[in-house]
């Protein structure tokens, strides 16, 4: 594909006024795609690149006309090596052709000419790879993300930085600090970043799990100054619920964009009963 000049590319509305839009329209679900070996077998689908895209394929078509994002787990693509990610850019090109903003889950976070790399990869126009945003680790630091930040705000596109964490791990990283956490650090520069957009909720988003429980008050986290949109992986399968969000983000709720994986894709492997989980799922988070 041949890279797009910014003559031939129309400037893109930033990447948080589109999120905050198709939340206001659709609601706050984002659909995780998780093409996991178990899922793909009770599909009746095998664990190759046809039942990959298969799956994959049969998900955007259920879910695109209901949830604000999709997220497709980029690792489970990659462990089927470069025809594995001809696949996620195939799935990623119909998140588009079905105009729903994708979320690749990548998780990337490096330094210098490497972190630019994966900006390129995910963030710029013309890139067979590049999605409406990308996840992040800032355990590097959170400016060793710049590359990504600002190749993000060039072209119209968001990230997602990793904050705060359900895995039991998590803790012994991002809870330094007590009141001056790490994670509290993180959401602070996430903050100061979005002052660059003018619009009600920035590019900048954060990943904060939807089972932390009272973490963001134990570490008197504040989430209402960041104004980006807060991706809370954890519902369903998980075991969280929409009540537990509302409790655990309180004030900060309007901007969580909840995020089902397992919990709906379960419900496979036909569209519509994928269709109908879904329908589910956003009825309890807007209730």
């Amino acid at each position: 594909m041949p890279e797009s000049t910014d003559a031939q590319q129309p400037v893109r509305e930033a990447f948080g006024s589109r999120l905050a839009a198709a939340m206001a329209a659709r609601g706050p679900l984002c659909v995780g795609i998780d093409p996991h070996p178990q899922l793909l077998a009770d599909w009746g689908l095998n664990d190759d690149v046809a039942g990959l895209e298969r799956f994959s394929l049969t998900v955007v078509e259920a879910v695109a006309s209901l949830a604000a994002a999709v997220k497709p787990q980029v690792a489970l693509y990659e462990r089927h090596g470069s025809a594995g990610i001809a696949v996620l850019e195939r799935t990623l090109a119909a998140a588009a052709d079905a105009a729903v903003l994708s979320i690749a889950d990548a998780k990337r976070g490096d330094i210098g000419s490497t972190m630019a790399a994966y900006a390129d990869a995910w963030l710029r126009d013309g890139s067979s790879l590049a999605a409406d945003s990308v996840t992040l680790s800032p355990y590097l630091g959170f400016e060793s993300l710049r590359p990504a930040l600002d190749l993000a705000a060039q072209h119209g596109r968001g990230v997602f930085v990793l904050a705060l964490t359900s895995n039991p791990e998590g803790k012994s990283v991002q809870h330094v600090g007590g009141s001056d956490s790490v994670a509290r650090r993180i959401v602070a520069a996430a903050a100061a970043e979005n002052q660059r957009y003018d619009s009600a909720l920035g590019s900048v988003g954060l990943v904060v799990g939807a089972t932390i429980g009272s973490a963001l008050k134990d570490l008197e986290i504040d989430l209402g100054p960041v104004r980006g949109a807060i991706l809370a992986p954890g519902l369903g399968a998980q075991g969280a619920t929409p009540a537990d969000l509302r409790l655990t983000f309180g004030d900060a709720y309007p901007a969580v964009l909840a995020t089902s994986s397992r919990g709906i894709l379960a419900a496979g492997p036909t569209a519509a009963a994928l269709h109908a989980a879904t329908l589910q799922t956003l009825d309890g988070l807007v209730s």
